[in-house]
């Protein structure tokens, strides 16, 4: 790391206490990754605010013996295909199955996606993973 810099905070002792025992328990080596995580963490939620070009993924779990629900899925899919990149459709059970559905676009616009997707009647949960194109992190 060409453009490294080292600078000291001040943390209460119980902070850093409770700081140390999480970042034990997801393994990191080190304080300084933890909180890179961390501050990586808010520069992504700061990129989907704006409404900035973003990545991310939709997952579904739903009915598929649901009367309609796949087309109505696929309709709502259809009318996004400017911001959705992939999706991968899984088969759970007999009656559940998981879709996992890669965006990409403006966040705004990936934020009403998964929202028209899980407001349809038939699907079980539905979630959106947010992330960064990378290219300003």
């Amino acid at each position: 790391m060409a453009n490294l810099f080292r600078f000291g905070i001040s943390l209460p002792k119980n902070l850093l206490d409770k700081f140390d025992r999480l970042i034990s328990e997801k393994n990191y080596t080190n304080r300084s990754e933890a909180f890179r995580d961390l501050i990586r963490e808010d520069l992504v939620k700061a990129e989907w605010k704006k409404n900035r070009e973003v990545v991310g993924a939709i997952t579904l779990i739903y009915d598929h013996h649901k009367r309609e629900l796949i087309n109505k899925l696929m309709d709502i899919q259809h009318d996004f295909g400017g911001v959705i990149i992939s999706s991968q459709h899984i088969h759970l059970d007999h009656n559940n199955c998981l879709e996992i559905i890669a965006v990409k676009g403006p966040s705004k616009e990936a934020q009403k996606l998964a929202d028209s997707l899980k407001s349809v009647k038939g699907v079980k949960h539905a979630t959106l993973s947010l992330s960064t194109t990378g290219k300003d992190i």
